[in-house]
């Protein structure tokens, strides 16, 4: 037999108060007594009543759900930021929908219009790059849009990274410091705008010390990528140190060198990565890397878009954080060199 659903009506009657206090009660941010909201939550728990969200949201114009866009989850630092960014949108009283999209064009754009049906509130796109024909159809549609840890040329779009320069100049600093003259670089997607600027940072620091990157090959952001791309690397005239553009290549690397190479690390070979996801902390890794300051990315993406969603008149933003370099033992360390993050 078809279920008979339980109406915000009969809670009103069962509980002795108007139809629009139980509206009340259901909806965040609505003022209720504490006297009358214990009254019709205990009558909608003995009558089995759950509020019609998607009602609610055709009649007040606003789901309170916002659509986050993930290029993939194979690298820890992901996983861990849908969390922090749950958590953080659920205290505002928004909940997520995850929508998972390569970095081609056909797929993103079905995406956008997917994510646009269910009449989102707002958009985070976590590493996506978007066209700017699809950001000027958010736009349109007054639906804000935050990119995270991905910037783009268009200034119409607020967006949040770590300070992606600053970090690669660091770790070229770092491995200067600690006498290394022939130094490699495994670069992410090319097209991502965090590989270009760390892979910036890096060769800016190399040059203002003399120096010139010995090595170069493409891992993508994929781990066995990552690790095509250290058996390329080190087939003939290795590199004594290289910086990885992700710690998820990162592992990869050291696992490559040390098992199927038989390289040491850090003894024949310094490795760096950058975002300090928790398995570099790990024993088996040890891993030197540039920490992704997550909690203040997170809390500065929901503070940017929920005043865009509060005021469509706000005007764009772009935070750079600056994160630290954690100086653990994959890499040589430089004599004098400070134990704590710089």
């Amino acid at each position: 037999m078809a279920q008979i659903k339980v109406t915000s009506a009969e809670v009103a009657a069962r509980a002795g108060v108007s139809q629009s206090a139980v509206s009340r009660v259901f909806t965040p941010g609505a003022s209720a007594s504490p006297k009358t909201a214990e009254k019709v939550k205990r009558a909608a728990a003995e009558l089995g009543y759950r509020p019609n969200v998607l009602a609610r949201a055709m009649v007040s114009g606003k789901s309170r759900i916002i659509g986050v866009i993930v290029a993939y989850l194979e690298n820890q630092f992901y996983p861990d930021v849908l969390e922090k960014l749950s958590n953080a949108l659920q205290a505002e009283g928004y909940h997520v929908l995850v929508f998972m999209a390569s970095n081609t064009s056909g797929n993103i754009n079905r995406v956008v219009e997917e994510i646009l049906d269910y009449q989102v509130d707002g958009i985070i796109a976590a590493s996506v790059a978007l066209s700017s024909e699809l950001s000027d159809r958010c736009q349109a549609a007054n639906i804000p849009m935050v990119l995270f840890n991905r910037g783009q040329d268009d200034t119409g779009m607020s967006i949040v990274t770590s300070d992606n320069l600053a970090g690669g100049r660091k770790i070229a600093d770092f491995l200067v410091a600690g006498g290394h003259q022939k130094i490699g670089y495994i670069a992410g997607w090319e097209g991502a705008s965090t590989q270009r600027d760390r892979e910036a940072g890096f060769l800016q620091g190399l040059t203002e010390a003399g120096l010139s990157l010995h090595a170069r090959t493409v891992g993508n952001f994929h781990m066995d990528q990552a690790r095509e791309a250290t058996l390329q690397m080190f087939t003939q005239d290795p590199p004594d140190a290289v910086f990885v553009a992700n710690d998820h290549m990162a592992l990869a690397v050291m696992d490559t060198l040390r098992h199927e190479l038989g390289i040491k690390v850090p003894e024949d070979v310094s490795v760096v990565g950058y975002d300090d996801v928790t398995m570099s902390s790990w024993p088996s890794y040890n891993l030197t890397t540039v920490r992704q300051p997550a909690n203040r990315m997170v809390a500065e993406t929901v503070t940017t878009l929920l005043a865009k969603i509060n005021d469509i008149e706000t005007l764009p933003r772009k935070v750079e954080i600056e994160g630290p370099l954690i100086v653990r033992k994959s890499a040589r360390i430089p004599e004098g060199w400070p134990d704590e993050g710089i």
